[in-house]
This record gives structure tokens, C-alpha cells and sequence, in this order.
């Protein structure tokens, strides 16, 4: 068995506008984008490597109605900082919409948000201070 990077398929509505949010406002990379006719294989990670993003175009209405609902309303996506403060303050200045103010837990700091799909999202750094 090969070594494989670990990858999450968010449901999303549209490959672009998925692109435009995660590489345009997040500052992730674009790994891969294949045409296969009807559909593309899409993955997207954060600058600083890690997991990646299989952008799932929904194809039906099953499908259509799990956008932004696939964990039953929980956080089920992670993005992890080295520097909470400058991430916190980067994501607000691109517009991302944050359901609460950052919090401390025993883990470290983290904060509620969603992206544009309506995908529940933690960021997670290290304890401030």
C-alpha cells in the first residue's frame, strides 16, 4: 500500500464559486482540477498542507439538499493555526461569516464558522496569550 494524503468531500453547489471562496478568500492551493466531462476532480488544501478538499459538485436532490448539512448541523471540518489572532483577523477582513466570538478551551482557542455553503467549520490555534 502507497502512503495517501487524507481528504474530506464537502458537498458544494458549484466547483468555481467552491474555488473562488476556498483559494480566493482562504488562501488555500489548488492541488488538482481534471475535467471529466460531466463532473471534475477538484482538491484544494490549506496553504500549510494537511488534509485536502475533494469539492464535491452535488448532483441531484439528494444531494442538492445535504449542501452545507452533510454532519447534521455539527462542525465537522478543522482548520488549524499556528497564530490564531492573524487567521481570526484574516478571515474577517475577507468577509467569512463567524457564528461566535473566539473562545478558549483546554485544546486552545477556537471559533465557530461557516463557509459560503453553509459548511460548520472550527478554527483552532493555540491558547492566546
Amino acid at each position: 500500500m502507497t502512503a495517501a494524503v487524507p481528504a474530506l468531500a464537502p458537498v458544494v453547489p458549484d466547483y468555481d464559486e467552491a474555488l473562488a471562496f476556498y483559494m480566493g478568500k482562504l488562501g488555500f492551493r489548488l492541488v488538482e482540477d481534471i475535467d471529466q466531462g460531466r463532473k471534475r476532480w477538484v482538491t484544494v488544501e490549506p496553504s500549510g498542507g494537511g488534509v485536502r478538499l475533494l469539492l464535491a459538485r452535488a448532483e441531484g436532490k439528494v444531494q442538492q439538499a445535504a449542501i452545507g448539512n452533510q454532519a447534521g448541523g455539527r462542525v465537522f471540518l478543522f482548520l488549524e493555526t499556528d497564530d490564531f489572532v492573524r487567521e481570526h483577523a484574516a478571515m474577517l477582513a475577507a468577509g467569512v461569516e463567524f457564528e461566535e466570538a473566539p473562545r478558549q478551551e483546554p485544546y486552545g482557542s477556537v471559533v465557530v464558522w461557516r463557509d459560503p455553503f453553509g459548511n460548520r467549520w472550527d478554527l483552532i490555534g493555540p491558547h492566546a496569550g
